[in-house]
């Protein structure tokens, strides 16, 4: 397939996926949808992997690398994501997403003391303007919902989005131990998305919630599109991307994702940003094409941005939820 089709296919699926998340809402609690759906993801890997004649085993110094990813990665991340998406529109978890990009390396450096760049620093603060921008009138609201007995339901949608990509990031932060394990991208992921539901199901247990069935027929398409799209097809079509013009480029699907999930929403969740929202999510994500964007003199390097609202165990992704 030709690379445009490529980055177009992968932009499309993840960008989707935040309003195809909204689907799975309602009928069984979030922990436990996030449990179907990367346990349908990582069957499909597995089985993926078999038809290659791949080796399934992996010594278990890989595999503490991937638990550790997997619980992070694609469980409490997912988690909090579809728990937050019951209070915020799937547009603004989208954009929030982006902001991996620099929660990403400021986890490297408190973990490993990686350095971090003067580019990552001057796009992160004009990143964060943006997102104060974008939720500042929200923000008013809730706060005086609070003051007038309320829930506050918008604010714990917005500390649970946030909790989501900063879990997300710290487990893009193992990809190099994963990578220095195992260079087959495809078991790996398959393996961390096996820990991560085999976590969620120990979680749904001590919660004492039931693993029922759902009925509705649209919550059926949004899990096998979840699993199937959002968690293998886009990630093969990206994986693909990176071999042919490098992740540097390639990550700039992760820039596009967020523009399509705030369009679907405006569409089909009757989203009306206005002005203060329009500019907040302009400087966000043209920040984060700046963080992402490689110096014209610099060697082309492959460096750990985020992975989503569907997120990779051993290259970087830009946000896949």
């Amino acid at each position: 397939m030709p690379s445009p089709f490529l980055f177009l296919l992968a932009a499309l699926i993840w960008g989707s996926t935040f309003w195809a998340i909204t689907l799975q809402l309602g009928e069984v609690p979030p922990m436990v949808s996030v449990a179907y759906r990367f346990a349908l993801a990582a069957a499909t890997l597995f089985g993926y992997c078999m038809m290659r004649g791949t080796r399934l085993a992996l010594p278990w110094r890989t595999q503490r690398w991937l638990m550790a990813q997997g619980f992070l990665t694609f469980g409490l991340s997912y988690i909090c994501t579809y728990n937050a998406e019951q209070y915020l529109v799937s547009a603004l978890v989208a954009v929030l997403f982006a902001l991996m990009v620099f929660w990403t390396p400021l986890c490297a450096r408190l973990l490993f003391g990686t350095p971090i760049g003067w580019r990552v620093w001057a796009a992160g603060s004009v990143a964060v303007a943006g997102v104060g921008l974008l939720f500042s009138q929200s923000i008013g609201a809730a706060l005086h919902d609070l003051q007038t007995g309320g829930k506050g339901h918008f604010l714990l949608g917005l500390v649970l989005a946030l909790g989501a990509t900063i879990a997300s990031s710290a487990g893009n932060v193992l990809v190099s131990k994963v990578r220095a394990q195992s260079s087959d991208v495809f078991l790996t992921t398959a393996w961390s998305m096996a820990w991560g539901t085999a976590l969620v199901l120990a979680l749904i247990a001590v919660s004492g919630q039931s693993l029922a069935l759902p009925q509705a027929p649209k919550y059926w398409m949004g899990l096998f599109y979840l699993s199937l799209f959002g968690s293998v097809i886009a990630f093969i079509a990206y994986f693909t991307l990176i071999n042919r013009i490098g992740a540097q480029r390639a990550v700039y699907v992760g820039v596009a994702s967020p523009v399509i999930s705030v369009l679907l929403s405006i569409r089909l969740e009757h989203y009306r940003p206005g002005p203060l929202e329009w500019l907040g999510m302009t400087l966000c994500l043209a920040s984060v094409a700046w963080a992402v964007r490689a110096p014209a003199a610099a060697k082309p390097a492959s460096p750990l941005v985020c992975t989503p609202v569907a997120t990779s165990v051993s290259t970087p992704v830009a946000e896949i939820p």
